[in-house]
């Protein structure tokens, strides 16, 4: 069992709700032990950060709409891979399901909405593998179709975790800028702990394209 907390302890009690979660395919166990804990910890600063660096309402909601898009397309791509399977099972009358020798549960403190969005994306990228393994064993998969679904899948969140944890660091940035470092150090304690190096090369490709709306 692996337990998913804060790395950086706040100051100040949080609202916060534990679950426990079991993870069967591989894919979505790495993507809770690369990314989990520093999006997270990402996605509490931010809430955190945008009312201290900006009033402007408009500001605020498009960056949270920037936000919310972010989790709306990589729940999309993972359905609709996820329609297209099952249909290939379907149409071949294919109805045990890969079963796994390793499940791994997670206990995870979930402190903002969107921690626990993301949670639930890992549960749909689990389901996912699932199908993509079944058609694998049972023949309708290649193995080369197999690998690269899986880590395309996978990719996908992590690539996610990736973009918002960028968007924390420019928010800290604008911060700054804006003369609020200490009062966001206060309530949001920055994160120092070591990317995986995935998380991190998502990061610095996420750079390229955040918008700028989001530094100020």
């Amino acid at each position: 069992m692996t337990t998913a907390q804060n790395i950086v302890n706040s100051p100040y009690s949080r609202a916060i709700i534990e679950r426990k979660v079991s993870f069967k395919s591989l894919q979505a166990q790495r993507v809770m032990n690369r990314s989990f804990d520093k999006l997270k910890q990402a996605l509490f600063s931010i809430s955190v950060i945008l009312p201290i660096i900006s009033q402007n309402e408009e500001e605020i909601e498009s960056i949270t709409a920037y936000i919310d898009e972010q989790f709306s397309s990589a729940e999309s791509d993972i359905n609709s891979a996820r329609d297209q399977i099952s249909k290939i099972l379907e149409d071949n009358g294919i109805e045990q399901m890969a079963q796994y020798s390793k499940p791994e549960e997670f206990v995870v403190e979930l402190d903002t909405p969107k921690a626990g969005t993301f949670l639930r994306l890992v549960s749909e990228l689990d389901l996912l593998m699932g199908l993509i393994d079944t058609a694998w064993l049972s023949g309708e998969f290649d193995d080369k179709q197999k690998k690269n679904s899986t880590f395309q899948y996978q990719q996908r969140l992590i690539k996610l975790a990736g973009r918002l944890i960028s968007l924390e660091k420019r928010a800290r940035v604008a911060a700054s800028k804006r003369g609020k470092a200490d009062e966001v150090e206060e309530k949001a304690p920055v994160d120092n702990a070591e990317l995986h190096e995935d998380v991190a090369a998502a990061t610095e490709e996420a750079e390229s394209d955040m918008p700028l709306e989001a530094t100020g």
